[in-house]
């Protein structure tokens, strides 16, 4: 597999490009609009059992939305890490959030950086291949899978383009899955207990590991 630091350039650009152009909303991490970052929050949120104060990892936290949307949330008491390969991504989450004292942002390298948390959530960080090679791809969403799976106490939760996406729509540089093939993979590799959720309209499915 090709240097992490190597990735990270290849992907730089496009993220910088839409964080530029769009500043920090979520056009500018890369997602068509508002609505459809809330309908994927709503599914990934649901990995969370709020029954007392919790921890949670946010693996390419981008300019912190997710945290945004957990801190909208009455009565939920938590301690947020956001973690990112981009420092532009952090520097804008930083900047967007200084007061706030439950929230913390990290830069890494690799999942493997993670500090251990109750839940770790990911959204988006396994659509956009860019120029990498198929299954130099599949080497690194497996890698991180696994690194989530070990830093996660209580669960974790990931979002993914679906191969069932309409053909006219679907472009060279996405990745699409097979949401039957990682359904599999995580109920045989991490827990007995996992959702497959595909009925919220949007091109993607999300995957919940509850253990």
């Amino acid at each position: 597999m090709r240097q992490v630091k190597e990735i990270e350039t290849d992907l730089k650009n496009y993220y910088d490009l839409h964080l530029e152009s769009h500043g920090p909303c979520a056009m500018g991490v890369g997602w068509k609009n508002e609505a459809a970052q809330q309908i994927r929050f709503d599914q990934l949120a649901k990995i969370i059992e709020p029954k007392s104060d919790f921890t949670i990892n946010d693996l390419g936290c981008g300019v912190g939305d997710f945290y945004h949307y957990l801190s909208a949330k009455q009565k939920l008491h938590f301690q947020y890490y956001g973690y990112d390969i981009l420092e532009s991504m952090l520097s804008v989450a930083k900047a967007r959030f200084t007061a706030s004292e439950n929230a913390h942002w990290i830069k890494i390298d690799n999942a493997n950086e993670l500090l251990a948390a109750d839940y770790t959530i990911a959204s988006g960080i396994f659509n956009l291949k860019y120029t990498i090679g198929l299954s130099e791809w599949m080497d690194y969403i497996l890698d991180t899978l696994n690194q989530m799976n070990e830093k996660s106490k209580l669960g974790f939760a990931f979002n993914m383009l679906t191969t069932y996406s309409d053909k006219e729509f679907m472009k060279e540089e996405l990745y699409y899955s097979d949401p039957l093939f990682f359904f599999d993979l995580c109920k045989r590799s991490f827990s007995k207990n996992v959702a497959l959720l595909h009925d919220y309209r949007e091109y993607d499915f999300t995957i919940l590991v509850r253990k």
